[in-house]
């Protein structure tokens, strides 16, 4: 992977701010103005969000490891791949996006470009779930994908819909 830009249009910093404490429901900031709100399923992990007119939807395999955008014509648009290892990538538009757990004390994600980091997903609030994503050079739909991918898997890591990937997702994303 080579060097990074500034992502396309200025969002550079995403901030998803917790709107329900009973819904897995994020409203996404980018510049201080609310772009999306990522709508998370209670009962699979995935979910739904609106970017610009267009609607995305986000599922995951039956073990979370595997998630999967498509657009709103249900072409496949991004996925994310060993998601639950300390290393994990997402592709997308032909390019490959390297990823890597910071700490396992910490809920932070980071974004690497040849072996060095150049950008992060990481909780703001642990008491209100809210995240910040610093993804310089990644397309704002793909940004706000990890984003969603990275709330999924803390909330159902924090026992959040019964604490188990249910059934229901077995289909999704392979």
């Amino acid at each position: 992977m080579s060097s990074f830009t500034h992502g396309a249009g200025g969002h550079d910093l995403l901030e998803a701010r917790k709107v329900s404490v009973w819904k897995d429901r994020y409203a996404i900031s980018a510049d201080g103005r609310q772009v999306a709100v990522w709508d998370g399923s209670l009962w699979t992990a995935g979910g739904r969000f609106e970017l610009d007119g267009r609607r995305y939807e986000v599922r995951s395999n039956l073990w979370g490891s595997r998630y999967g955008m498509v657009g709103h014509d249900g072409a496949p648009f991004a996925a994310a791949n060993r998601v639950v290892r300390k290393r994990w990538t997402v592709e997308a538009g032909g390019r490959t996006y390297e990823f890597q757990r910071a700490s396992l004390w910490r809920e932070e994600q980071e974004l690497r470009s040849d072996g060095r980091r150049v950008g992060s997903v990481k909780r703001t609030s642990i008491w209100r779930g809210d995240a910040v994503a610093d993804l310089p050079g990644v397309p704002l739909p793909v940004q706000i994908f990890v984003l969603a991918v990275v709330l999924t898997m803390w909330d159902w890591n924090a026992g959040g819909a019964s604490g188990a990937v249910t059934a229901g997702t077995a289909g999704a994303a392979g």
